[in-house]
């Protein structure tokens, strides 16, 4: 494989390690904030905790079309942006509003991302290759999460509990700042510039310095041929209904698992089953080693088995480990539970592997970004709604029936992965679009 590519790759999925980063921080700042600013459970869950996710649902919902105008680039800089401004603005926070303020903006970087890196990696990256290295982009959010799990648990052990979050929060703004030095050296997408910018030539020319192999005039032609005209045509008309189709479920399923909730509650659901503040955050630790590890087999596999056999033993991973944890909760019995939720970590392996490289190939060219948006405005919307209610469930109901929940639901999704679900694997993105729109 090219090294460029892989290293043009890898500084688009850091965006990825800021998205974790940013998502899992607040559970180490969740309890001490709610105490600090004595916050009710309803508005803890809507102005700190869901804020970010709010954020990110506009982010998600409205970032194709920066995407589509102004370039794959120029979009990826201006996530850098928003990260650091969240981070530096978190830190310094005076009061619930203003948290909730810079948590949104961050949120808007984290939607962003989740549209724009794997749109751009994907448009880069060779077709036998490209389901790793979009995976990247999952690998470095689950490294984001492992990384802001560790940084929670070592500045709650340096810092005045008063001031301790402020640290947590604040800390993103070293890797913000490192992702944008290296963001604005990168070329835009080949494919953008032949499809929206009409710059023919260099989509050529940049496709011959990813593959100087490669057949860059027939590729170009294509683009030219088949897509350039139809730039921005509308995702929602019936011809985008099977890629739509399998974007939502893809999504909703990816929300239905129960992940989010983990990554938020996970400090909160340990000490449920008996742990202190900081044997819980430890704890928390743990599932982070444990999704990078199952993220690792995910990114190895994923060209090999393909996106659909993943989401299958992904699946039985979340039902295995989801009825126990769940039986655990219901038998008051939680020896060996923090290893169940470890076990949840297969979500990396299947799910976590899968969903930014799924979204992002089954769009085409010509509506990849706003169909991108859709994918993730689905998996954000959910996001935020757990992460709203979840405050308040977790005040009337112990950890089994919400285990049982989410465990159902993973059979449902099972019943999709083996049946019904299309695989991309070995697919150019041409020929998948031709495929899914029947051409």
């Amino acid at each position: 494989m090219n090294q460029r590519i892989i290293y043009l790759s890898f500084v688009a999925a850091v965006s990825g390690l800021l998205f974790g980063f940013d998502t899992a921080v607040i559970s180490g700042a969740d309890k001490p904030i709610q105490q600090l600013w004595g916050l009710s459970d309803l508005f803890h869950g809507i102005f700190i905790m869901s804020s970010a996710l709010w954020g990110t649902v506009l982010g998600a919902m409205f970032g194709g079309l920066p995407l589509d105008k102004y370039g794959r680039k120029k979009s990826l800089i201006a996530i850098g942006v928003l990260y650091l401004v969240s981070a530096i603005g978190s830190g310094l926070a005076f009061g619930p509003i203003s948290f909730a303020i810079f948590r949104f903006i961050g949120g808007l970087g984290v939607g962003a991302s989740s549209v724009a890196a794997p749109t751009y990696i994907s448009e880069i990256a060779p077709t036998k290759h490209r389901g790793r290295l979009v995976a990247l982009y999952q690998f470095l959010i689950v490294l984001g999460i492992l990384v802001a799990f560790f940084s929670n648990w070592l500045v709650d052990k340096t810092f005045d509990a008063n001031v301790a979050w402020r640290w947590m929060v604040g800390l993103e703004a070293i890797p913000a700042a490192l992702y944008l030095i290296f963001i604005v050296g990168i070329p835009e997408s080949p494919r953008w510039l032949a499809v929206y910018n009409k710059d023919f030539a260099g989509a050529k020319l940049i496709f011959k310095q990813l593959d100087p192999a490669g057949d860059e005039d027939a590729l170009v032609a294509d683009l030219k041929d088949n897509d350039a005209d139809k730039a921005g045509e509308n995702i929602f008309a019936k011809k985008y209904s099977k890629p739509l189709l399998l974007a939502f479920l893809v999504s909703f399923f990816n929300q239905a698992s129960g992940i989010n909730f983990i990554i938020y509650y996970a400090p909160r659901v340990f000490e449920e089953t008996g742990m202190d503040a900081s044997g819980s955050l430890m704890a928390s630790i743990g599932i982070g080693v444990a999704n990078l590890i199952f993220t690792m087999a995910g990114v190895a596999l994923i060209d090999k088995l393909g996106r659909r056999t993943l989401m299958i033993i992904g699946s039985i991973g979340y039902i295995v480990s989801l009825f126990l944890v769940s039986y655990a909760f219901y038998s008051n019995s939680f020896a060996g539970v923090q290893w169940f939720v470890f076990l949840f970590a297969a979500h990396a392996i299947g799910q976590g592997a899968v969903i930014w490289v799924y979204i992002s190939e089954i769009f085409p060219n010509q509506s990849r970004g706003q169909g991108q948006s859709f994918g993730t405005a689905v998996h954000w919307v959910g996001a935020s709604i757990i992460t709203l209610i979840m405050p308040y469930v977790l005040n009337k109901f112990q950890g089994g029936p919400i285990f049982l929940f989410f465990g159902v639901m993973m059979i449902l999704q099972l019943i999709w992965a083996v049946f019904y679900m299309y695989e991309t694997k070995n697919k150019s993105l041409e020929q998948i679009e031709k495929e899914l729109l029947h051409e």
